[in-house]
């Protein structure tokens, strides 16, 4: 399994390493497609500019700075779900094909929504990936299991410390 990480980490990383340097070279086409998303975007997270050029610029970065940590196998939970932050708006914006006017370009947005749902969907598959060791839960639950069996344990042993001082006090 650790070869598959290894493999598949770099490659899911490389479509947003890849479009964050393009956002950040070329906002201009983007900054368009963004524009009806970048208000509502910037008034649900305070501090962030409304100017779509500006938000298409910070999220190219987020994306490359995210997909370099998660190809390289740094903070890969984190990245991933950095990386699927960044992309619902992207896909929102840019791939909108219920608003296509024409059918050959609803066709490729379509596509391209899909291939980026799918890309969610590993993402959030690699935001989960524990690497083999347990989670949190798991660790939490075991620790409480323990816990229980330890007073399980302490309090049947008062028990017989008890009866035992009766039984020395007859």
């Amino acid at each position: 399994m650790i070869l598959v990480r290894r493999l598949a980490r770099p490659m899911l990383a490389a479509t947003f390493i890849d479009g964050g340097i393009d956002q950040i070279r070329n906002p201009g086409n983007k900054s368009v497609r963004a524009d009806p998303v970048a208000p509502t975007l910037a008034a649900r997270i305070p501090g962030l500019p409304q100017d779509p050029e500006v938000l298409v610029k910070i999220n190219g970065a987020t994306m490359a700075t995210a997909g370099t940590l998660l190809a390289l196998g740094k903070l890969p939970r984190v990245s991933a779900l950095v990386l699927a932050a960044t992309l619902v708006p992207t896909t929102l914006a840019g791939h909108a094909f219920w608003d296509a006017e024409d059918e050959g370009s609803r066709v490729q947005a379509r596509s391209h929504f899909l291939k980026n749902l799918g890309m969610f969907g590993g993402l959030l598959l690699a935001a989960v990936d524990t690497e083999g060791r347990p989670g949190l839960a798991w660790r939490a639950q075991h620790a409480a299991r323990g816990t229980r069996k330890a007073a399980k344990v302490a309090a049947r042993s008062a028990r017989r410390e008890a009866a035992l001082g009766r039984a020395r006090l007859t």
